[in-house]
């Protein structure tokens, strides 16, 4: 077993699947008996070396369908296993978010579980900062921004699901950084980008598939664009 760092692109199906089913696993034994569970099942030793992810809950309206961010937490650093990292990001998102009172056992029965696994995170080099546009993949690729004490990321899904292009999604991670949304033009600002794979449940507790970013962002995005 070797002890690189995995990236996205090596998971099966059946790998990204278990993941999400992990995840909501920890998320309800942490719920039920403040425990963590360890890694069980696992279908494949990949999911054993150092990874990268994040775990995002969504609670469900079931009269709208429409769901709401109801935590959202992950680590851009391959500090332990996949498995364990993913048990780790799942109960955070669902306990540690700040930006939120912690999850409820109750509303585990409307909540949809997505987790994106994420590459290392590379730092975007051009000739000119007006060409970071144009280095950017929306669907593809999630963003750090990074100035002194400040830092922030936003994933891969975020751009698809407002219809962002690549500068706004520039300005809009400069932004979660706490920056002037032109920061990226600053050379003394160091811009990354990640690859990163998201594995969604259809619905809460249901059957969980692989979102086709750039499939989602050519439906939602550019056909609205090209009826305006």
């Amino acid at each position: 077993m070797t002890s690189s760092t995995l990236h996205p692109s090596e998971l099966t199906l059946e790998e990204g699947f278990y993941l999400v089913r992990l995840a909501r696993r920890a998320v309800e034994e942490y719920l039920k008996n403040r425990t963590r569970i360890a890694p069980r099942d696992v279908p494949s030793d990949k999911l054993l070396r150092p990874g990268m992810t994040f775990t995002t809950l969504e609670a469900l309206d079931s009269k709208t369908g429409k769901t709401t961010l109801r935590g959202c937490i992950g680590f851009l650093a391959p500090i332990r296993s996949l498995a364990e990292v993913l048990i780790d990001s799942a109960i955070e998102a669902a306990t540690g978010d700040p930006r939120f009172p912690p999850v409820e056992l109750w509303e585990l029965d409307r909540i949809i579980v997505e987790v994106t696994v994420l590459s290392e995170p590379v730092i975007l080099r051009v000739e000119s900062r007006e060409e970071m546009p144009r280095s950017i993949t929306i669907g593809r690729h999630g963003l750090v921004v990074e100035k002194g004490l400040f830092r922030g990321t936003l994933l891969p899904v975020v751009p698809v699901e407002y219809c962002w292009d690549e500068e706004t999604f520039l300005a809009e991670t400069c932004l979660k950084a706490g920056l002037k949304p032109d920061c990226w033009l600053d050379p003394s600002t160091r811009i990354y980008y990640y690859e990163g794979r998201v594995f969604r449940e259809k619905t809460p507790r249901g059957e969980v598939y692989e979102r086709d970013m750039n499939a989602e962002y050519r439906e939602r995005c550019l056909r609205a664009l090209h009826s305006i």
